[in-house]
């Protein structure tokens, strides 16, 4: 038997995206009867709705890196910093490890992760039937990486709480780190909306064409 024939759908079966469990394809656009959640052969309009939650956080990038994301003030003096403003900054006091975290943590992981939804998306989108399983590892990579996406915001977040004191110094967020914070939501909204199996759609075809020939 060929790989293809293997998958649920072929043996007339829907998984559960919550639950993972298995159920007859007549079942498909109703409900779990374990978990409640919608049964479908293949998740409604995923790959528009993963197309407009991956270029909304494309589009937030510009700000994300071009605005201040925080202030420091010493002394009622300071100025506001933009995420690769604060890199410079740390190399310039020695702080390379820092540096190097912040950096990719900001700007690296967020660009990689772009770009990797960006490269499933079109190969949905125009059906290329090359290095799929890499493809699925580079997914999961994306899906695991996504825990530490919101990295700069929580160290913000900290700062903003733990440096108070009065007019002698304060640390006030910026607007940057507001679209910063959108691009880290809508790019794993992206990752959690795309529906994998769309992937492997047309390899399975291809596979079952050939099987036939």
């Amino acid at each position: 038997m060929n790989s293809w024939q293997h998958g649920a759908l072929a043996q007339g079966l829907l998984r559960c995206h919550d639950c993972t469990a298995l159920w007859p394809v007549t079942m498909d656009s109703q409900h779990c009867p374990r978990c409640g959640a919608p049964l479908h052969s293949r998740a409604p309009n995923s790959l528009v709705r993963t197309w407009a939650l991956l270029l909304t956080a494309t589009l937030l990038m510009l700000p994300a890196n071009l605005l201040p994301i925080m202030r420091v003030a010493m002394l009622g003096q300071g100025e506001a910093s933009t995420i690769f403003g604060g890199v410079i900054e740390l190399t310039k006091h020695g702080l390379w490890g820092i540096a190097i975290v912040v950096l990719a943590a900001s700007i690296l992981i967020p660009v990689g992760k772009i770009l990797a939804l960006t490269s499933l998306l079109l190969t949905i989108q125009f059906r290329w039937t090359t290095n799929l399983r890499q493809k699925m590892i580079m997914f999961r990579i994306v899906h695991w990486i996504g825990r530490w996406s919101m990295l700069d915001i929580f160290v913000v977040g900290i700062l903003v709480a733990l440096v108070q004191f009065g007019n002698l110094a304060y640390i006030v967020g910026q607007t940057g780190a507001l679209a910063f914070g959108g691009v880290v939501v809508f790019t794993m909204l992206a990752a959690n909306t795309l529906d994998t199996r769309l992937i492997w759609d047309r390899h399975l075809q291809e596979a079952s064409i050939g099987s036939e020939t």
